[in-house]
């Protein structure tokens, strides 16, 4: 059964990512834009129990890593979304009254992306690679989560039924 899951599971990570590097990155919006790939992995890693949302972001970070836009060590995003992962899967997992209420999701998902984006800029910036202007960062990570909340909305819905096709036990008779 954890095969099936699995599989599914990184069946969808692969879409949703093919989606976001062949039509969202194409789109340039004011302020940075969004990742609809880093909402996705979010929004499921919070639907999920902690473990599987440290291995959901494990798997995501690690496509992130081999992106043909990466351009620091691949290990980063691994990291990053393997921590942020489990953290938003802890906080949402064990609170019943964020598990019960959608706009606590959205904006721990929008937190989640700018959390991310800034543990990447300072891991970057301590492995000494140059990121250009601080203020062109900033302006980035805060775009990104200001569009992380007006997108989440749409997203939510579609990763939580997902989610609930993946891991729903059907037993044959």
């Amino acid at each position: 059964m954890l095969t099936r899951h699995s599989v599914l599971t990184g069946a969808l990570f692969l879409a949703v990512y093919g989606f976001q590097l062949a039509t969202v990155d194409q789109i340039h919006l004011p302020l940075g834009g969004f990742s609809l790939f880093l909402i996705f992995v979010l929004s499921w890693s919070a639907l999920s129990a902690p473990e599987i949302g440290a291995v959901a972001g494990f798997f995501a970070g690690f496509l992130l890593d081999i992106s043909p836009t990466a351009s620091g060590p691949i290990g980063e995003w691994t990291l990053i979304l393997t921590v942020v992962g489990f953290g938003i899967a802890f906080l949402r997992y064990g609170d019943d009254s964020l598990r019960t209420n959608p706009l606590s999701l959205v904006v721990m998902v929008a937190f989640s992306v700018v959390v991310a984006m800034g543990a990447y800029l300072l891991l970057t910036l301590m492995l000494g690679s140059d990121l250009g202007n601080t203020w062109q960062a900033f302006k980035t990570i805060l775009g990104n989560g200001l569009w992380t909340l007006a997108i989440a909305p749409f997203v939510l819905p579609i990763a939580s039924r997902l989610h609930r096709v993946v891991f729903e036990t059907r037993e044959l008779a």
